[in-house]
């Protein structure tokens, strides 16, 4: 079965999950032409392992806390903390507490001059 992903135009209210975020999991919120938005959950002591993807990502932390670690850094992303990362940047995150976040792939791999 297909995801469903919210259609142009519609509304999406993106808030903290409260207590249903214990035992939430990963919700496709949109698959554009050169945009996927992701409502990404990482659990307490949880890591997704070091990847990249091809096009730039932001990460807003909206709930909880985890860890970025990224080359030559590591830090701790909050309720309302924003970061971007250039295409290709290797990154793994692990939750300090149970997180959710706003994840955003750019899927235009080409740079424009």
């Amino acid at each position: 079965m297909a995801l469903r992903h919210t259609p142009s135009s519609e509304v999406v209210r993106i808030v903290p999950l409260g207590a249903a975020l214990k035992g939430s999991v990963n919700t496709a919120i949109l698959k554009a032409k050169e945009l996927e938005v992701i409502r990404l959950v990482v659990p307490e002591g949880k890591t997704l392992p070091q990847h990249q993807v091809p096009g730039e990502i932001t990460l807003l932390c909206i709930e909880g806390e985890c860890e970025l670690q990224t080359p030559g850094a590591v830090q701790m992303l909050g309720a309302g903390d924003f970061v971007h990362l250039e295409g290709a940047t290797p990154h793994a995150l692990t939750g300090r507490s149970d997180a959710s976040l706003l994840l955003t792939i750019s899927l235009c791999t080409q740079r424009l001059l």
